[in-house]
């Protein structure tokens, strides 16, 4: 299954309401990805530009889209951007399709 790395961002709501109810959200995560077939990896908070990462596994990247609409659509988070996660063997594959790629620069 593809793997999805994402980083989110909570509002500023969002941390005034788990500093008055403290609550452990990979666990909520896991029940999302688990409710298409996948799995949570791991569930960090940080400091920086993004407040946590997360790393999923899902079935598909509908499924993974279904899990990151749900998420968004609550309301909880000012951002939430997720990556596709190639394996060595599948950027090994790419490498050998892109050698058959006739690419043409821009005007040439």
């Amino acid at each position: 299954m593809p793997l999805y790395l994402t980083r989110f961002s909570y509002t500023p709501e969002t941390w005034a309401r788990l500093i008055g109810n403290p609550e452990d959200r990979g666990k909520a995560a896991q029940a999302y990805v688990e409710s298409v077939g996948g799995k949570l990896h791991g569930f960090w908070y940080a400091f920086g530009r993004h407040d946590g990462y997360t790393l999923w596994e899902a079935p598909d990247n509908v499924s993974m889209a279904a899990v990151a609409l749900a998420i968004t659509g609550g309301g909880a988070l000012s951002s939430f951007e997720t990556t596709v996660l190639l394996t060595v063997g599948e950027t090994m594959d790419a490498l050998r399709k892109a050698d058959q790629i006739q690419y043409r620069p821009p005007g040439a």
